[in-house]
């Protein structure tokens, strides 16, 4: 029976052959787009959209800490300072009586608002340095490269404070020092990889039709960067927001009595035998920040290789 149901379905298609009609119809889906696959592979990352979904949590409280915290965070009540977590006080109150909960909610706004501007500032000096020292050489890739070995040679932290004890005080100031010491690190990505792209065909092609080197390098070479600059960009959200903190918790991050989660940890700690609650809420949300922006990087990392799509 099987074979006699073969042998007609053969004969069917040698007729349909006969008469000029198709064999078969077949639904040709689409090409999927380069965002797609991206999202795709990002998506069988489990680490990755679990530190996708806990940043799109903190934006959410960041834009919202207004409305959604309980208390002002910077009312007083010294009659109940140090008062431990509560069905009122979900995370206990401060030395000054404050909600712990509200000024969680208002640093994440801090953090994440100094983050995203230091990464921008600095993303913007270190492609510029990087395409301009990578596309024209010479003397202007020695003297470009050179000054951020200069600033490269000094620990990090250490040269932002160094800043900030200059400048004094202050967001604006935190995010200036920030990106001043990371720049360097974008520009070296951005010259590595425009030195390998202005040898490329594409490049000589416009170049030999008259495109200027401004044309080339805002059409040709920028778009082939944007890949290497998500995933640097992500994973120095992390860093950036780590050493805001770590500059509160210093003295020299933003102003009291702002709400800041480096300066909440700072001050818990002159009370950690009595009330450890204080830096460790503060502390607990810095580390959860900056892991969930290093495995959304690690992740975008891997979803941008074309190499491991195969």
């Amino acid at each position: 029976m099987r074979t006699l149901t073969l042998a007609l379905d053969i004969k069917k298609q040698v007729k349909l052959m006969s008469s000029g009609k198709p064999k078969q119809k077949y639904e040709i889906e689409p090409e999927e787009s380069e965002l797609s696959i991206v999202w795709l592979m990002l998506k069988k990352n489990k680490g990755a959209m679990f530190g996708l979904a806990t940043i799109l949590c903190l934006c959410f409280i960041a834009v919202l800490a207004p409305l959604i915290s309980p208390y002002d965070p910077l009312k007083l009540d010294l009659p109940n300072r140090l008062r431990s977590p509560s069905a009122e006080y979900l995370l206990g109150q401060d030395e000054f009586g404050r909600c712990i909960l509200s000024r969680i909610f208002h640093g994440a706004k801090i953090s994440l608002y100094v983050g995203l501007l230091t990464v921008s500032v600095s993303m913007v000096l270190g492609i510029t340095a990087g395409t301009v020292a990578g596309y024209y050489g010479g003397k202007c890739d020695t003297l470009i490269m050179r000054l951020g070995d200069i600033f490269l040679a000094f620990p990090g932290i250490i040269l932002a404070m160094g800043m900030m004890a200059a400048l004094g005080r202050g967001i604006s100031n935190v995010i200036l020092a920030l990106a001043v010491v990371s720049w360097p690190s974008y520009a070296r990505v951005v010259r590595s990889q425009t030195l390998s792209l202005r040898e490329t065909m594409f490049v000589d092609a416009a170049r030999a039709m008259g495109a200027s080197n401004i044309h080339i390098i805002i059409h040709h070479i920028l778009p082939n960067l944007i890949a290497p600059l998500i995933v640097l960009g992500t994973l120095s959200l992390g860093w950036a927001i780590l050493s805001e903190a770590g500059l509160s918790f210093l003295g020299l991050g933003v102003n009291p009595p702002t709400p800041s989660w480096g300066s909440m940890v700072s001050s818990g700690r002159l009370h950690m035998l009595e009330a450890f609650y204080l830096s460790f809420f503060p502390g607990l949300m810095i580390s959860i920040t900056v892991l969930s922006f290093n495995m959304l990087g690690d992740g975008l990392r891997d979803a941008l290789d074309p190499s491991l799509r195969i």
